[in-house]
């Protein structure tokens, strides 16, 4: 067997020092650094977030009492059960799972930073991410660009205006490999497929990007936008070909929020997926009181990628999931 791992000790030495620079980077700012558990009685419903499921048996339990347990796609909703109880500002480097193909940029067990800002909006927040990547990459300053504007820029339609038939059309205008898209109904899915396909590839390759106020439709956990329905107050961070962030103002009402997840199951079941447990302790700790703040989630591996000006998510990694 190739039991040896597949990112160098060089590498790895790298990978370790970027982890402490952004150890320093928060401890620096007074930010507290939590540990929330892994698995988890509920999980994501989101559309296109698959979770990793296991069995839990208890003492005395049996196969037919055996729970269910999600691995989490991301440590966000244990971290605003924290902020509800007053926690302050927090973050976390931790291991997430999705059940996804694995490639290039992609492994289904990664390691992420996410951190929540209390008092601070979308905009304080892409700030403070562009503060830590200026000092983990030599790069240059980081653009700020709507949704809208790099739509419209690389794609020719405008996002918040055009039907679906208008979507569909451009498709077969840039002659996209894609014929399940002219039976597809969801607007958000075609927009995230155009979006992947000809504008991801497009923006920041000579300074990262930040994208923000993204479709109200596509963002779960963020506020809507008080000047503008249309749009929520949601962020993506892009550098050379790579989704590196994705950040919120958060989202604090607990109807609204159960609301979402609700309908996230309607459509789950409309496309014949298993509808998924809301998760009824974050709805609680929404209700008693989340404070306004801003939270974001990076890739680290991604970023280490980025950092070592590697191409491949296994270069920085030590067992991926073929040697796991």
């Amino acid at each position: 067997m190739n039991w040896q791992p597949s990112a160098s000790i060089e590498n790895l030495r790298h990978r370790a020092d970027i982890l402490a620079k952004i150890r320093t980077f928060f401890t620096a700012k007074n930010v507290l650094e939590v540990d929330t558990q892994a698995l988890s009685h509920a999980t994501v419903t989101d559309l296109h977030l698959v979770s990793f499921e296991t069995r839990f048996i208890d003492t005395g339990a049996n196969q037919e009492s055996a729970q269910t347990l999600y691995l989490q796609t991301s440590p966000e909703f244990a971290m605003k059960r924290l902020l509800a109880a007053n926690s302050g500002c927090i973050y976390q480097i931790c291991k997430a799972f999705r059940n996804e193909e694995s490639g290039r940029h992609h492994n289904p067990e990664f390691t992420m930073l996410e951190w929540y800002r209390v008092g601070f909006n979308h905009f304080d927040l892409m700030n403070e991410v562009a503060e830590l990547i200026l000092l983990v990459l030599d790069c240059e300053q980081p653009l700020q660009k709507t949704y809208q504007q790099v739509f419209i820029e690389h794609v020719g339609v405008d996002p918040l205006e055009a039907t679906i038939e208008q979507l569909k059309a451009v498709t077969i205008e840039h002659r996209l490999n894609a014929d399940w898209i002219q039976r597809e109904d969801n607007k958000d899915t075609i927009l995230q497929f155009l979006f992947a396909e000809l504008v991801e590839s497009k923006i920041a390759n000579d300074a990262p990007c930040f994208v923000y106020n993204y479709p109200s439709t596509q963002a779960a956990l963020a506020k809507i936008s008080a000047s503008d329905n249309r749009v929520a107050e949601r962020f993506e961070l892009f550098y050379r070909g790579i989704e590196l962030a994705n950040g919120f103002n958060e989202l604090t009402d607990s109807a609204e929020q159960e609301c979402r997840f609700n309908a996230d199951n309607k459509l789950r079941k409309r496309y014949q997926l298993t509808e998924k447990p809301v998760d009824k302790n974050l709805i609680s700790a929404l209700s008693f009181g989340l404070p306004d703040c801003a939270g974001v989630a990076l890739g680290i591996d991604r970023l280490v990628m980025l950092a070592l000006n590697a191409s491949n998510i296994d270069d920085v990694i030590a067992f991926p999931i073929n040697k796991a």
